[in-house]
Parts: C-alpha cells; sequence; structure tokens
C-alpha cells in the first residue's frame, strides 16, 4: 500500500480500536504475542537479510540493536502479555465535578485515535509499540528505518496474522512500506489523520519531526545522560553503577555518556575508574585528563551521544558546577548523583531539570518496563503531555462526558 493508503486505512480502523473492551484487547495482545512466537523462524531469517545488506554500514554496537535472536523475540512476546496484564487507562474517570445546577461532569481518559511511530534500526520497538497503542485504544502505523524494515515486516505480518485469527481488524497495525524521506514527510503533513507522531531514534530524525511536523509530536530519545560522583560517594558502588550505565548497553538511550567527578576524589577515584572501563575510551577534559591522560574531550563531546563505547570525562569544584555543567549540556533525558549527603542530593534533585533523576542508581532503569509499564513507547524528553517513559496512559487523551436532567443555560 502507498503511503496515504496507509493513513486512510489506519483512520477507519481507529474506531474499531477504540470500541474494543478491556477483554477484546487483551485477548488479541495474548494471540498477537503468540503468533511472535509462532513465526520466529520467519522473523530471524528477514532480520539476517537486514543484517546482510546493512551490517557493514554499522557499528557492531549498532548491529546489537538491530539483530534478533529467538530469545530476543520470545522476550518481545512475553512484552505483550504483560501489557495485556496491566490496567486499562480507557474510561477511567480522571475528575468528577457535580455542579449546583444537578450536572455531572467527568473528565473521562480516551485513546489519541490513529499514533505514528517513526524509528530507526530497533525491530523490538514494532511490537512494543503496537502493544501499547493497541491496549490504549489505538490504530497504530508504523515506519521503520530502512536498516530494520525486513525485520519490521515480519514482525508486523505476525502481529496482523494474530488479530485476524481473533476476528479483529488488522489494519489497528500498519507498516509503511515506502522507507524513503517521502514517507516520513507525508507522516508529518498528515493533518486530519494522525493524532500523535512519535519519533524514535538519533537527534537527525527527532528535530526533523519537531521542526517540519504539523501533526502533533511528542519529542523523545536523545539522552546525553550524566552521572556525577560526589565527594562523599561510596566509591566502590561508584563504579559498580557507572560500569553498569556505560556498559550494560551503550547503544541506547538511557546510557550514561558523561561523567563529572568532585575534585576532593578525582586523585584517587579517577584512575580506577579508568581501571574498570577499560572497554570504554575515555575523553577527558583538562583536569581529568592530567590525572590519567588518554584523548583529550573535543568541543563536541559533552554534547554527543556516543551510543558506543565512548565517555566523556570532566572534574568539578562541587555539586553547584555539577549541576550547572549538566543544565548547559543535558537534553533533558537522565541523570545521576552518586553521593551519601542528603543535602546535595536534595539539590540535585531540586535543581536538575530531567525526565529522571537518580541518587545512587544507574540511569540504565529509565525503561518503560522497569518502571512497571510494560514497555515503553519512547522516553518523552518534553514536558506537555508525556514526560519521561511513555506507557499506556500516555497514549490516551480525555474528554469531558457532561450528564444531566434537562438543564439550559
Amino acid at each position: 500500500m502507498t503511503t496515504q493508503e496507509i493513513l486512510r486505512a489506519a483512520k477507519g480502523a481507529k474506531s474499531h480500536a477504540a470500541a474494543l473492551n478491556t477483554e477484546d484487547k487483551n485477548r488479541a495482545l495474548l494471540l498477537m504475542a503468540d503468533a511472535l512466537e509462532q513465526k520466529t523462524q520467519e522473523i530471524l531469517e528477514a532480520n539476517a537479510q537486514d543484517i546482510l545488506k546493512y551490517g557493514d554500514t554499522m557499528t557492531m554496537v549498532m548491529q546489537d540493536r538491530l539483530r534478533l535472536t529467538a530469545e530476543r523475540i520470545c522476550g518481545m512476546a512475553e512484552g505483550m502479555r504483560e501489557v495485556a496484564k496491566l490496567p486499562d487507562p480507557v474510561g477511567e474517570i480522571l475528575e468528577r465535578v457535580s455542579r449546583p445546577n444537578g450536572m455531572v461532569i467527568e473528565k473521562t481518559a480516551v485513546p489519541m485515535g490513529v499514533v505514528a511511530i517513526i524509528y530507526e534500526s530497533r525491530p523490538n520497538v514494532t511490537s512494543d509499540a503496537a502493544a501499547l497503542a493497541f491496549k490504549s485504544g489505538n490504530a497504530c502505523i508504523l515506519r521503520s528505518g530502512k536498516e530494520a524494515w525486513q525485520s519490521a515486516s515480519a514482525i508486523v505480518g505476525a502481529l496482523r496474522a494474530g488479530l485476524l485469527a481473533g476476528g479483529f481488524d488488522p489494519d489497528c497495525v500498519l507498516l509503511i512500506e515506502d522507507t524513503t524521506r517521502q514517507s516520513a514527510k507525508e507522516l508529518m503533513e498528515a493533518v486530519g489523520y494522525i493524532d500523535l507522531l512519535i519519533p524514535r531514534g538519533g537527534p537527525g530524525l527527532i528535530n526533523a519531526c519537531v521542526s517540519n511536523a504539523k501533526v502533533p509530536v511528542i519529542q523523545t530519545g536523545t539522552g546525553i545522560c550524566h552521572i556525577y560522583v560526589d565527594e562523599s560517594a561510596d566509591l566502590e558502588q561508584a563504579l559498580n553503577i557507572i560500569e553498569n550505565a556505560k556498559t550494560s548497553r551503550p547503544s541506547v538511550c538511557n546510557a550514561a555518556e558523561v561523567c563529572l567527578v568532585h575534585q576532593k576524589i578525582a586523585e584517587e577515584f579517577l584512575p580506577r575508574l579508568k581501571e574498570r572501563l577499560a572497554q570504554v575510551e575515555l575523553r577527558c577534559a583538562p583536569k581529568a585528563h592530567a590525572i590519567i591522560g588518554g584523548p583529550p574531550a573535543g568541543e563536541q563531546d559533552f554534547d554527543t551521544e556516543f551510543l558506543d563505547y565512548i565517555m566523556a570525562v570532566k572534574v568539578v569544584a562541587d555539586t553547584e558546577e555539577a549541576i550547572a555543567h549538566i543544565a548547559a549540556h543535558s537534553t533533558g533525558h537522565s541523570e545521576a548523583i552518586l553521593t551519601q549527603s542528603e543535602e546535595h542530593a536534595r539539590a540535585f534533585e531540586q535543581q536538575v531539570d530531567s525526565a529522571a533523576v537518580y541518587v545512587n542508581v544507574s540511569t540504565r532503569f529509565t525503561d518503560g518496563g522497569e518502571f512497571g509499564l510494560g514497555c515503553e513507547m519512547g522516553i518523552s524528553t518534553q514536558k506537555l503531555h508525556a514526560r519521561g517513559p511513555m506507557g499506556l496512559r500516555e497514549l490516551t487523551t480525555y474528554k469531558y462526558i457532561i450528564r444531566g436532567s434537562g438543564q439550559i443555560r
């Protein structure tokens, strides 16, 4: 189908999705999860085609984002089953007001309608996004990057087969077939068809959507995440947290990209950090470089989401300087302070203006599953409508339902 045909199909399916009750939505999700597992071999074969075609153009870290295994597909299916277990936000009465004239006004959660997601080379986003959109009563349009399109197509084929098996409209889950910039442009301009556009990817994609879209957009994803090691930090604990935040999966947006270290512990801590992160290239500002050497930090290194085994390191005078540095360079995603000082922790919590602020915890927990949302549509780094991991509730809006007995004004 052309992009315009897909837009029309999604608009036609949104009433079907919105009318489903919780029991039917959960049954459909379980059928889609089963279909994913049943079609594991087909999905793996499609994924192998993507890797064969595009793997040589990627770093090993980015290849890992693209690669699927039977275990990862099983995890995707299990994620859909977890979404089926979550409370359904649709129909929830958010506020109720009884007026003196007898009118009852209920602010009620309702689906967005058609949610479009533009994402890059992460095939697992396909099933996560479809599950959350469907459970929240929305039709969804998925637009994968060309590097993951074969994988996404096989996954969507399985999901649609699951919907058909249960007697549901398969057009509740649609995949754009055109992976050129033209289809992205059509989605951005699809006024009257798309109720919410969510870009998941690098700064280029997100900025293009925010700058050019005529439909509502939620800004997501870019994560220049900071960890500040305070003078009172438990240094062994700090090393464990930083190692996890940087190396457990460096290709994701909640991986730490910058480490700030209090000057009073820098001489002791930085050599230990260098030893612990032996596989990570530490790009150091002058004071840190004087202690551990290595590549000096360039002009852009504190404003770069590396998504690789690279970390920018800087020595700061105190908590105030750390907070000021974060304010100047953060993308508003996730920041952490490692400290035993309640005073410094409180200052950090209050003054750091990011979606997730951690005290003595790895930034890698900024994730829908870890926050109890089942999975996520993305991490919103803006403040209006949604902020942080976006789950079911963030894919609803609300309307006012007013009941009366003949009142006139």
